[in-house]
């Protein structure tokens, strides 16, 4: 787990809501506080779909909304001529991606074995941070997926022009 400050929040918040850098990304959940707090729970609601759609793995392929869905709609609430006092989203990597992190180093770690990587992105009105984090569908000694994990986030800015401070 690593945290990260970000140094240049109007060209994050950008690259955030208004193109297409984090679209790997499933939506867990958001808390926007404006001029009223909303929150998104990103779980794909069970009730909403037909038993034939809820299966139908090319229409809901994962349990989670991706980020290329809600993000319009985050960046509904956030725009408009005040600056949001906070806001915080909870993102995993599409799950497809993380076999490739995996490779990257020496690990036994399997990508069934991971539940999710995680970029928390967390905003307190002056400040933006981002913090990695991984859950497992189990306990797991080794700590390797950790620091790919992170690695990978740092290439994923760096790729992207966000500049950071590490803490």
């Amino acid at each position: 787990m690593i945290a990260l400050k970000i140094t240049n929040i109007k060209q994050f918040m950008a690259k955030l809501l208004g193109g297409e850098d984090f679209d790997s990304f499933l939506l867990e959940e958001a808390s926007i506080s404006t001029y009223n707090t909303f929150m998104i729970d990103g779980h794909q609601n069970r009730e909403f779909y037909s038993t034939e759609e809820w299966e139908d793995k090319e229409l809901r392929p994962y349990e989670l909304s991706t980020w290329k869905k809600l993000r319009p709609i985050c960046f509904d609430l956030i725009k408009g001529k005040h600056t949001p006092t906070s806001f915080r989203f909870v993102l995993h990597l599409i799950p497809e991606h993380i076999a490739p992190i995996l490779q990257k180093g020496d690990t036994a770690v399997t990508p069934q074995q991971v539940r999710a990587f995680v970029l928390n992105i967390k905003y307190d009105g002056t400040t933006l941070m981002l913090v990695t984090g991984t859950s497992f569908h189990t306990f797991l000694m080794d700590k390797t997926p950790d620091i790919l994990w992170d690695n990978a986030v740092t290439q994923f800015l760096a790729k992207r022009d966000i500049s950071y401070e590490k803490l």
